[in-house]
């Protein structure tokens, strides 16, 4: 059975950091791109992050440019996200994902059940 297990979100003061990461079982995504979204509450899922199969490209929502950084270790079947200087905005559920095809064509089939992130004033 293949699975998405995100892991490290919580509660964090405004300008803080937390980093997210995602592991994969059931399967190899060592040549899938991965991804990451989140969902605020009344909002629909927005992009974040992603990055190709080798780790060599990355592609970054403007509102997270220079704040969030996406990394995988091929090894461990895992994609981190690294968020720094978060803000209120950035409260929401995050979700990982993994999917075939070059950016910025790709189709994310693999879906974690999310993380929730709450940024605190």
């Amino acid at each position: 059975q293949v699975q998405l297990v995100e892991s490290g979100g919580g509660l964090v003061q405004a300008g803080g950091s937390l980093r997210l990461s995602c592991a994969a079982s059931g399967r190899t995504f060592s040549t899938y791109a991965r991804g990451w979204f989140r969902q605020a509450p009344g909002k629909e899922r927005e992009f974040v992050a992603h990055i190709n199969w080798s780790g060599s490209r990355t592609y970054y929502t403007d509102s997270v440019k220079g704040r969030f950084t996406i990394s995988r270790d091929n090894a461990k079947n895992t994609v981190y996200l690294q968020m720094n200087s978060l803000k209120l905005e950035d409260s929401a559920v995050y979700y990982c994902a993994a999917g075939s095809g070059n950016w910025p064509v790709v189709k994310y089939d693999y879906w974690g059940q999310g993380t929730q992130v709450t940024v605190s004033s």
